[in-house]
């Protein structure tokens, strides 16, 4: 039997303080997408922040109104956000000092990194890494051996890797990329998990059989070096085409058909907010000029889910909130809108009814 509290919700009610993600009152238990949070922006070569994204998220989410013009009932998906990992947020925090030393010296005295100080500093920022990544891994695949569907909220680009491993143990698919950066670069500042190298790193598993970065105004020859030598498996729709074709009079739902057609039946999402303009998320570590407006994006995302694709998980990461946490407004609405959509695309079954207005 559903508890009072699930009978008597309103979701034209402000969120109380005991509700979950947006304000919704599922658990665990209940839930069918479960968000993990990873605070972690170790790498990062910019600007830090992004560490604080899930936290920020998390707070902006009770802003969030749950109608949607298009989804009947969207509060009746069961999203569920799981705790902040305390103890990874402070591995995190303690290794990205030593990250930041390590960028400071390897931009400004660029021999020294040779010495045993820094390659022993290098060895435990990369495994502190690795060991994030095989913790993500963990927590995904025992939450997907429930049933559950998982998505991530970074964090830095460095953090979906694992959830994506997870997926890729049980499932072939593709993987949609919207980012300003192609994330093709091998080992970035040294870094084996860098943020700029989710991409690379994700070309050796065997079940992503194609990979479609959309909005890419930000990468260098060797990246494209590697597009150009992968066969087809990374289609590039750099942000500049996609604007010139518009310019040209080619609408974009003409454009996201392109797209689209590069994907295969099953699509992990992954989704930087950098590759919205960045008047949508100033606080981002590495803003770039140009980029997708949210309403493109989100296009884009239902269109997939109206061909007939199964998005089978997503990632929103980047988000690094400032003062008035406008980035993680944007984030939190993001993920929203983009969960929705899975939950579709899953077919779940609604339990709560409508509530008495």
């Amino acid at each position: 039997m559903a508890s009072k509290q699930k009978l008597d919700f309103n979701p034209d009610a402000p969120a109380s303080a005991e509700s979950g993600i947006f304000g919704l009152p599922y658990t665990l238990e209940e839930a069918a997408l479960v968000l993990i949070p990873v605070p972690w922006d170790v790498t990062v070569s910019y600007a830090a922040g992004t560490a604080k994204g899930p936290d920020a998220i998390r707070r902006a989410s009770a802003q969030v109104d749950l109608f949607l013009q298009d989804v009947a009932q969207a509060w009746d998906h069961k999203i569920f956000m799981l705790s902040t990992p305390i103890e990874l947020k402070k591995r995190g925090k303690k290794a990205r000092k030593y990250a930041q030393e390590y960028i400071d010296v390897l931009t400004k005295e660029p021999d020294k990194i040779q010495s045993d100080k820094y390659k022993q500093m290098l060895a435990y920022i990369n495994a502190e890494c690795a060991f994030m990544n095989n913790w993500v891994q963990t927590q995904a695949t025992t939450l997907l051996q429930t049933g559950k569907k998982v998505a991530l909220i970074g964090g830095d680009h460095s953090t979906p890797l694992g959830l994506i491993k997870a997926l890729a143990e049980k499932e072939t698919f593709s993987i949609l990329h919207i980012d300003a950066h192609a994330d093709l670069r091998q080992a970035y500042e040294n870094f084996t998990y860098s943020h700029a190298s989710i991409i690379y790193n994700t070309l050796p598993i065997k079940n992503i059989k194609r990979i479609v970065q959309v909005g890419i105004r930000d990468w260098c020859q060797a990246e494209q070096k590697i597009i150009d030598q992968s066969k087809g498996r990374i289609v590039l729709f750099t942000d500049e085409n996609i604007k010139n074709e518009q310019y040209s009079g080619i609408p974009w739902h003409q454009i996201t058909d392109k797209i689209i057609a590069n994907l295969t039946d099953k699509v992990y999402i992954t989704f930087d907010i950098d590759g919205l303009d960045p008047k949508l998320c100033p606080g981002t570590g590495t803003p770039v000029p140009g980029g997708l407006e949210f309403y493109e994006a989100l296009y884009l995302i239902k269109k997939i889910r109206k061909s007939g694709k199964q998005i089978i998980g997503f990632d929103v990461v980047e988000v690094s909130p400032r003062s008035d946490e406008w980035d993680a407004n944007t984030g939190a609405r993001l993920i929203y809108q983009i969960a929705n959509q899975l939950l579709i695309n899953t077919k779940t079954q609604k339990t709560i009814k409508k509530p008495k207005r």
